[in-house]
């Protein structure tokens, strides 16, 4: 794909080869005599159809359009005369509208070799400034309620300029602030504003004024009264007898779909009997409702005012489920230099197994990798990781103590979960680890997240193959037997604060954090030694007749959104982390080490094969024992990993896609906190950190489908920390191997028994970060 691609764009294609006698192809606006705080923006008013092409989006037209019937690209901009006279206008409004009242804008069109530029050249005039402003409201109540609250949103004020869309914004703001107060019935329209222009010296007098409703001496206030709740059938449908449920003096619950209890809903609409009527209450009972992942199409609230004059308001809430049940396969296929595997995924999900909204899903995972050099079938399996786990989420905050709705800013859950993991690699290892935890998660505000495991329940167990283990014992790696074949207990907590992750999928200017902190072992390690249980043979406190583990670890993933205009994005990501063992444990838990390299990291390097530090794999004495361990000695309980990545819009319709590119660099790597003998050269230390420093760089591509992207990234090594001095900027010193074997690719062929790759594919479902 990349290799098409590349062609396609160096082809060289004329953008006007199709173009008729009589046309010519609008490829250049200019905006000439406006302020440089208006002139991008005055670009935005110029007819689409004549705005000029993306280059790419018209060759992608011109290869895959026939007769404009394939939705590929974008068709030319053709020079229409009309057109250009309506962005004339359209642009001589806008200054009027942002103070220049005398603009004049004129066109003129320069046509060469069938390409057309369009010129417009504004004659702004004085900028009108408002000179006073005051308000005439005729209901006393909302005018002591819009002074209370003027200083709060209004963008109108003495001396500013007068900016018609300032009028616009305010306006707004006053209906919002009235939807907000009891004022159900209050329209935009009662809003008008009258301004008087002294031309001679360019200022404006700005008169607010809210009139009453016809016939009327005041706006009426309103409050909730009764609340239906309607369920049809994932049908759309309302047949048979529903369950119905006067549930108190405001809800009233009719269920067509029989399943659902009345908290399901009522725990989350926060209008409640006698509450004045907010449109913000109404939007965010919609927004929680949605949230519950067991509705879809989840409409507002709809009111019906009572036939009295108690200026009361009967809710109605039709809602639509989700089917109950639902399964979903996730297949996918690796090949990497002579390695091939699937991964097959499958999540069957109940909604609403008690009636709550509670969502129950159990979830399979099987990953093969097949090794072709080793033979077909059983035989040809490297390792295979295979995982299952349920877990049950209820849509609310569950402790034995009484908690206020913590629902103002997104649905709160409570998740019980339990998960079984089994790893096999052959000729080594075969790995269980059991997880039980009970997690909250619950938004502070609309931008910072908190989850709290307060107790997760571990037990890993190991057993290595007995040649391998003797082996091990034989060159002194005794401490890759203890940490991938011992067994381990331990109780712990997690806890993770994110800040902006409703931005990620953004393209803004905004900062992205993520800390976690995961403390195991402490509670157990006070109660042994109060017990003073016995040891195992390493010395270890044991209980239950186990050692546990005993350790601190914590990640931070700090990251920078830059827009630097339209779609296109600086990301920059830095991403630390540590892991110290202590107390009854000298190692993590092997599942608890950090590992480099992959489709979301150094994405030069495969998966777990970059690391510590400067380790190389080529002090193993024998290919048996390098092969044996491949994959699970470059671990580190150091982390320092980063990304620069900038993002770009390539072209808007790709085969219905939004195709965007990205240029990247990825750099760090993992190391060890001590300096161990399996791991030469894999210690930390900040006089060594750019020496053991990987370097990565690349390009990809990615196609928007809307609801998620396909990633397809080419990184290649460019600072290689296994090597030494110079030899470290293998792309510099041996990029002429890069697509063919010589002196240096033969060279560590011999040393390390592999062949060495600078480049590798990524392909992924959504953003590396």
């Amino acid at each position: 794909m990349l290799i098409a691609l590349f062609v396609f764009v160096v082809s060289g294609c004329s953008l006007t080869r199709r173009l008729k006698p009589n046309e010519s192809l609008v490829r250049k606006i200019t905006i000439k005599g406006v302020d440089k705080e208006f002139s991008e923006a005055a670009l935005t008013y110029v007819d689409k159809q004549q705005q000029p092409n993306n280059w790419i989006n018209l060759n992608l037209y011109y290869m895959f359009s026939k007769n404009g019937k394939n939705d590929v690209g974008e068709p030319p901009a053709i020079l229409d005369s009309s057109l250009v006279e309506y962005s004339r206008v359209q642009i001589e409004k806008f200054l009027q509208n942002k103070g220049y009242l005398k603009a004049k804008v004129i066109d003129s069109i320069i046509i060469k070799k069938k390409k057309a530029q369009l010129i417009f050249t504004a004659t702004e005039g004085p900028m009108f400034r408002i000179r006073k402003f005051q308000d005439s409201i005729a209901d006393k109540n909302i005018e002591r309620l819009y002074r209370n609250n003027r200083t709060q949103f209004s963008h109108i004020q003495p001396g500013k300029r007068y900016d018609k869309d300032s009028l616009a914004y305010d306006r707004d703001e006053i209906y919002q602030l009235m939807k907000r107060n009891g004022y159900y019935d209050f329209y935009r329209q009662y809003i008008t504003y009258d301004y008087d222009t002294t031309f001679n010296n360019s200022v404006a007098d700005v008169i607010m004024k809210i009139r009453n409703p016809e016939g009327k001496a005041f706006h009426p206030v309103y409050r909730i009264n009764n609340t239906l709740i309607t369920i049809s059938n994932s049908n759309s449908r309302y047949p048979g007898k529903p369950d119905t449920l006067q549930v108190d003096s405001q809800f009233r619950f009719v269920d067509f779909s029989r399943f659902f209890k009345p908290k399901a809903v009522t725990y989350y609409v926060f209008q409640k009997k006698g509450d004045i009527y907010n449109i913000d209450m109404q939007g965010l009972t919609t927004s929680r409702l949605s949230e519950l992942n067991v509705f879809r199409n989840v409409p507002n609230p709809t009111y019906t005012k009572l036939p009295d004059s108690t200026n009361r308001l009967d809710t109605k809430i039709e809602l639509i489920p989700l089917k109950k049940m639902s399964d979903r396969i996730e297949p996918e296929f690796i090949f990497n230099g002579g390695r091939y595997g699937y991964n097959l995924g499958n999540t069957f999900t109940n909604r609403n197994l008690f009636g709550r909204a509670e969502i129950l899903q159990f979830k399979i995972n099987w990953s093969v990798l097949f090794d072709k050099s080793s033979g077909q079938g059983a035989a040809g399996i490297q390792n295979q990781d295979f995982r299952t786990g349920i877990s049950l989420a209820y849509p609310r905050i569950i402790t034995p103590f009484n908690l206020p709705i913590l629902g103002k800013y997104g649905v709160p859950h409570t998740t019980f979960s339990t998960n079984y993991s089994l790893f096999y690699q052959k000729g080594l290892v075969t790995r269980e680890s059991f997880i039980n935890s009970l997690t909250y998660d619950f938004a502070e505000t609309g931008h910072k997240l908190h989850t709290l495991t307060p107790i997760s329940i571990e037990y890993s167990t190991g057993k290595i193959d007995s040649a391998a283990r003797e082996e091990l014992l034989k060159i002194n790696r005794y401490s890759y037997v203890f940490l991938i074949g011992r067994t381990v207990f331990t109780i712990g907590s997690q806890y993770t604060y994110q800040v902006n992750a409703d931005l990620l999928n953004s393209i803004g200017s905004f900062e992205y954090f993520r800390g976690s902190l995961d403390v195991a072992g402490n509670t157990l390690g006070l109660l042994t030694k109060a017990l003073n249980t016995k040891r195992d043979t390493s010395g270890a406190y044991t209980i239950f007749g186990q050692p546990f583990s005993q350790y601190t670890k914590a990640e931070v993933d700090f990251r920078v959104y830059r827009n630097v205009g339209g779609e296109r994005q600086i990301v920059f990501r830095i991403n630390p982390g540590i892991g110290v063992p202590y107390g009854n444990s000298r190692q993590l838990v092997f599942e608890k080490n950090f590992y480099a390299g992959g489709a979301n990291d150094n994405r030069a390097w495969l998966p777990r094969t970059l690391g510590p530090g400067n380790f190389n794999r080529s002090i193993y004495p024998d290919s048996t024992t390098r092969n044996r361990l491949k994959y699970l000695d470059q671990f580190g309980e150091i982390k320092i990993q980063g990304n620069l990545e900038y993002r770009f819009k390539i072209a808007d319709n790709f085969f219905g896609s939004k195709l965007k590119g990205a240029t990247f660099t990825d750099f760090g790597n993992v190391w060890r906190l001590r300096n161990e003998v399996e791991s030469p050269g894999g210690q930390f230390s900040l006089n060594s950190l750019f020496k053991g420093a990987a370097i990565g760089v690349g390009a990809g591509l990615r196609f928007d489908l809307t609801f998620f992207v396909f990633r397809l990234d080419a990184a290649f090594k460019f600072k290689d920390p296994q090597f030494t001095g110079a030899d470290q900027w293998v792309l510099l010193r041996h990029g002429n191997e890069l697509f063919h074997a010589g002196a240096f690719k033969n060279n560590y062929l011999i040393t390390n028994g592999e062949s060495y790759n600078f480049m590798q594919l990524n392909f992924g479902i959504g953003l590396p970060f």
